[in-house]
């Protein structure tokens, strides 16, 4: 009503404006309307129809202004569709005011566009009056047809789909004004491929833009797998528009068709007491394969009341498969008659005049399996199959553990074999008529045969039938304990570092249980010297340790024990103890024990060295035959063959013995210390009269005596061969010269070297604060390694070594094959 007076009102105005020739006859008029409306604007929204066809531009309104009594005006627009958005949209004449249009509008697009207006002096170009604006609204036209998204839309169903809506949902819109019979639309079905059955659509939550499809009746795989749907929707509009949308219907296949056996009757046999498969059973199903519509599952109806059969499906063929899983004792050949039905794991399904059939009375089908059981000779049967016997280590022979009670319903129980089939250790005997079973030699429980105090038997008994049958019985023989091993040790052999601890330990087994074997009683043999030199501690217990009570001289000291266990069984043995300084972790500094083993290749070393004795003896005799003179040998400190003598770390402060260049033989090496009268050695402790010597650490008596006897010379220990000092060099080197002569001339080395140790000072000879200790280490010394360290990996059988013996060697021999009468010096 409102836009209906201002249309009215701006007529007025044209008609004021169209009279202006008869200005002095309309003024009064026009000021009355002026005052009236008390606006200097005559404004109103404008529409607009989308789409318009022209001729264009199109006049659209013309603006009025009451400042032009005043001024000479001009108008001017601005915003959407002017300056803005769709920029030259509209116009508008300066000077009439009238506003144009310049091409069709798109209402989904642009609904409504806002544009401003103003009024200039024309002369200044200045604003006379305030900025004003107006809408311009599109009228819509029904231009858009209803939309499908998607326009083709595929589902798919089992053909025993309950009746009422099907999955396919079809969804549509349109893009003219909202709540607008331009906009509003109806769905329905077109048309559908096959007819039946009869499908319509159904709205969704109250709403026609989203609808689903639906039907009456039930669908059938076997006439129609796909249905092909068109769908229609059609606006309100004027005129109307419409589009559409295709639906592609899939059925899969439902259990309509029963399963039916290939035969009408099965045969089978299979021997008594035998489980295994014995009958497969094919089916036909017009189904699709391999779905639950035509997948069989076999069932036993009549003859299985035992539980003696089973029939299960195999999922790759269909079949039935049929086995025994119970045996059962026959008297003589028997039919067992089975009844076996199939049906599917869907149920069955059908659809009847187009109508639906639930619940179906069809009988499955079924067929019969004769089953021959052909009656076999039966194992005879023991009472139990396994049997428990106890008994006590140690019996006597001729025990008897066991006699079976065996029963055979096929056989004579008289006419029956025994048979041992497991008798490790050969402890007993069978007796193959009655299988008693008796002991030919004592049961140890200690027995690497015995695990967890128990031996197992294992026994046949074998029938006369044909075939004969074998029955099985395992007798298990729990063995008692008795004391019947001693205590012993883990290990009799040992190292005791003195430097580092005053005890070894004593480990000790005994291979009985409680309470024949631990805790042990410990005790010392031999007599009251041996308890002042060692104690045990504890004397009762799993183990004990040896302690040392007094600093011990290095040497090897074998230690008697005896060792009894709970019950008194005693065992009489001893301990091996190595006493030395050691290095690092339980190694011993210096030579090994005596009772080192040596190693297969310091045999073939020594095998070796005795094969090229006879070798250097030729030499030494051509050297002699030769001439009874030999060039001097020149002490070149330089020379390869004549190893220098090498500054090594003096002892530490405290003793005023000073020890003696070591002086050089040939190939022999002896130091003063060793050059003292055997008559004068005594032991760590011990002294014998005042020019009495200790025996150096690590030495026996009987070393030290070897040693002065001229045999040891070669063998003593290298620490006590690196004692020489620098400023002994010199001396050294003119006294070797000096009592080499003296040696070669008396023919007594012993004596000679005691002659020089008569000539010591008092002081030197002996001294108890003075003992022995540790120099660096001077080298590898020879290539060749030392005996107690060989082994096969050394060397083996490869004497190549043989062919270049060292400098000293090379020396000695290029000596020898010189001329005689280059030879100039005389012994």
């Amino acid at each position: 009503m409102m836009k209906i007076d201002f249309f009215l009102f701006l007529l007025a105005l044209f008609e004021v404006t169209a009279s202006n020739r008869h200005f002095s006859h309309n003024r009064e008029k026009r000021d009355a309307v002026l005052i009236r409306s008390k606006r200097r604007w005559v404004l109103s929204t404008i529409d607009l129809e989308e789409n318009m066809s022209g001729p264009f531009p199109a006049e659209l309104t013309q603006l009025f202004n009451d400042k032009e009594e005043d001024y000479n005006i001009k108008f001017r627009i601005k915003g959407e569709g002017v300056t803005t958005g769709h920029v030259g949209l509209f116009s508008i004449d300066e000077n009439s005011g009238i506003v144009f249009v310049h091409r069709p509008v798109d209402r989904e697009v642009t609904p409504i566009f806002h544009v401003d207006f103003d009024v200039l002096d024309k002369n200044t170009g200045f604003e006379v009056d305030k900025t004003l604006s107006f809408n311009v609204e599109i009228k819509d036209k029904n231009d858009n047809r209803p939309e499908f998204s998607p326009g083709t839309i595929r589902a798919s169903f089992p053909e025993n789909i309950a009746e009422g809506t099907l999955p396919a949902t079809v969804q549509a819109h349109d893009n003219d004004q909202k709540d607008n019979p331009n906009s509003q639309f109806t769905m329905s079905v077109l048309s559908q491929e096959p007819a039946f059955p009869k499908l319509s659509l159904k709205a969704m939550g109250g709403s026609t833009k989203i609808q689903q499809l639906a039907f009456t009746g039930c669908f059938d795989y076997d006439k129609a797998k796909l249905y092909k749907v068109l769908v229609e929707a059609r606006d309100l509009g004027k005129p109307t528009l419409s589009s559409t949308a295709t639906v592609f219907l899939d059925v899969t296949d439902s259990n309509t068709h029963m399963p039916k056996f290939n035969a009408s009757k099965y045969n089978a046999e299979v021997m008594e007491m035998v489980l295994k498969e014995i009958l497969r059973i094919g089916v036909i199903d017009l189904d699709t394969p391999n779905t639950p519509a035509s997948k069989a599952v076999f069932t036993i109806m009549k003859g299985n009341e035992e539980g003696n059969y089973k029939i299960v499906t195999d999922p790759k063929t269909n079949e039935g498969v049929l086995s025994v899983i119970k045996g059962k004792n026959y008297i003589k050949t028997e039919i067992v008659e089975l009844e076996i039905k199939v049906e599917n794991e869907e149920k069955l399904f059908q659809c009847v005049d187009g109508k639906p059939v639930t619940g179906s009375t069809a009988i499955p089908n079924t067929v019969k399996v004769n089953v021959k059981v052909i009656d076999m000779n039966d194992a005879p049967v023991f009472k139990k199959s396994t049997e428990i016997v106890y008994r006590t280590e140690n019996m006597d022979p001729g025990d008897v553990l066991f006699i079976p009670e065996v029963k055979d319903e096929d056989s004579d129980t008289n006419k029956l074999r025994y048979e041992l089939i497991q008798d490790t250790a050969k402890w007993v005997t069978i007796d193959p008529h009655t299988g008693k079973i008796t002991t030919i030699a004592k049961l140890d429980r200690e027995s690497p045969f015995v695990i967890n105090d128990t031996y197992t038997l294992v026994m046949h008994a074998i029938d006369d039938g044909h075939p004969p049958a074998t029955g099985t019985c395992t007798v298990v023989i729990y063995l008692g304990d008795v004391n019947d091993n001693a205590p012993f040790l883990i290990s009799n052999k040992t190292i005791m570092c003195m430097n580092k601890i005053d005890r070894v330990n004593i480990i000790t087994e005994d291979r009985d249980q409680p309470p024949y074997g631990k805790p042990f009683s410990f005790y010392l043999g031999g007599n009251d010297d041996l308890k002042n030199l060692w104690k045990l501690e504890p004397t009762t217990g799993d183990n004990s340790s040896l302690i040392s009570l007094k600093n011990l001289p290095f040497g090897n000291y074998t230690v008697p024990l005896k060792i009894q266990d709970q019950q008194g069984s005693e065992v009489v043995t001893s301990m091996q103890v190595v006493v030395c300084d050691c290095a690092g972790g339980n190694v011993c500094r210096g030579r090994l024990p005596h009772f080192s083993k040596l190693g297969p290749a310091g045999i073939g070393l020594l095998l070796a060295g005795l094969l090229l004795l006879p070798l250097l003896l030729l030499f030494c005799f051509l050297c002699e035959c030769g001439s009874k003179t030999f060039q001097h040998i020149p002490l070149n400190l330089k020379d390869e063959g004549n190893q220098t003598l090498v500054k090594y770390n003096e002892e530490g402060g405290g003793s005023i013995y000073k020890p003696e260049p070591i002086y050089h033989f040939g190939q022999k090496e002896v130091s003063k210390i060793a050059s003292v009268p055997l008559e004068h050695i005594v032991t760590d402790g011990n002294r014998k009269g005042e020019n009495s010597m200790r025996v150096p650490r690590g030495f026996s008596l009987g070393t030290y005596q070897e040693m002065y006897n001229g045999e040891g010379v070669h063998g003593m220990p290298n620490r006590n061969r690196s004692m020489a000092r620098t400023n002994t060099v010199r001396s050294g080197v003119s006294q070797m010269s000096r009592s080499y002569s003296v040696a070669r001339s008396d023919r007594n080395l012993a004596g000679h070297i005691d002659r020089k140790v008569y000539g010591l000072p008092e002081e030197e000879r002996d001294y108890p604060e003075y003992s022995p200790r540790q120099y660096d280490y001077e080298g590898t010394g020879s290539n060749c390694e030392s005996l107690d360290k060989l082994s096969v990996s050394n060397f083996g059988e490869n004497m190549d070594f043989l062919q270049n013996l060292g400098p000293k060697f090379n020396t000695l021999g290029g000596i020898c094959q010189q001329p005689i009468q280059h030879k100039n010096v005389r012994l």
